[in-house]
């Protein structure tokens, strides 16, 4: 399927989908499976925690939304991103994620937003980026949905920046590895939609500090988003930075790619440069032994831990 094909700039659901969900906010997971199906399985004691069980200690809303699919594009060779039209009370804040709840498909899925609140408002679309794997909900993305498709979602996760106006100025050290970079991405489309916010405004709205983004991939191929990022880097030059690395880049990078995106991985000097113990708050989210290994390595420059935040998928 096209990009051009699959993704609307504006898609909105039909007016039988638009009935389809209208239940209360509070109606609950009860309501919702019902309406998608029985969601119980069974797990045998070797299996891995599913998303709900890893999940059982974060915050979560009450509200089970349905929704729809109206875009679809593979992102990578490996990541197919997604369009969701969703219900007109449906909220999340930037680093959040969702309980993604399929037809027929009894594991729950756990999918970090890559949109931001503001294309929320203005559209009343989220979008997920999803890489290929056997696990249920992710091989049903791949082989499956289709435009049209209908699912449901609830909103969890303590994994946010949502600054208030009243809020001190602080600045973003963003570090992503792989498909990590999704909920960091939501932050930095924040981040900049607050800083047009400011620019209109005459900067009376928010205190907003700078943003550096450290994101790692095997390939150029494989840094989503890298574009979009280096856009809003070239848009707001004076706050927002990135260092986008290639570990195993098997030709050369592209000659208009440079300075944001360099071979080799994250440097100790570089989270260093942009590490003050005074102002930084860090996002980690990436596979275990990166996060484990980033932490100390924050810690002993100096960052308190609570400065220290990371989403853990596994």
């Amino acid at each position: 399927m096209s990009a051009q094909v699959a993704m609307g700039a504006r898609c909105f659901l039909s007016s039988a989908a638009r009935r389809f969900i209208q239940p209360s906010p509070t109606a609950g997971l009860l309501s919702c499976c019902r309406l998608l199906g029985p969601t119980k399985r069974n797990m045998s004691s070797e299996s891995q925690m599913d998303h709900l069980e890893k999940t059982s200690s974060n915050y979560r809303q009450n509200a089970v939304y349905p929704a729809q699919i109206c875009g679809i594009m593979d992102e990578s060779e490996t990541v197919r991103r997604l369009r969701i039209s969703v219900h007109p009370d449906f909220s999340f804040k930037a680093g959040q994620w969702v309980d993604f709840f399929i037809p027929g498909v009894a594991t729950v899925g756990g999918f970090s937003m890559c949109s931001s609140p503001s294309l929320l408002q203005r559209e009343g679309v989220v979008e997920l980026a999803v890489k290929y794997t056997k696990h249920p909900p992710a091989h049903w993305i791949h082989t499956m949905c289709a435009l049209g498709s209908r699912v449901a979602m609830r909103v969890g996760g303590d994994f946010v920046f949502n600054p208030a106006p009243s809020d001190p100025s602080v600045d973003l050290l963003l570090v992503a590895g792989g498909v990590g970079i999704n909920p960091l991405y939501s932050i930095l489309l924040h981040t900049a939609s607050l800083l047009h916010l400011n620019h209109a405004s005459g900067g009376r709205d928010y205190k907003i500090g700078s943003a550096h983004l450290c994101y790692s991939a095997k390939n150029t191929q494989e840094l989503l988003f890298k574009s979009s990022i280096i856009e809003a880097c070239r848009e707001f030059p004076d706050k927002l930075s990135c260092d986008l690395r290639v570990t195993q880049q098997s030709t050369d990078v592209d000659s208009h790619l440079p300075p944001f995106i360099n071979s080799g991985r994250i440097t100790e000097e570089e989270l260093r440069a942009h590490v003050d113990p005074q102002r930084t708050l860090c996002f980690l989210c990436g596979p275990r032994p990166m996060i484990e290994a980033l932490s100390k390595t924050l810690m002993d420059f100096g960052l308190p831990k609570d400065k220290i935040l990371f989403e853990k998928w596994w």
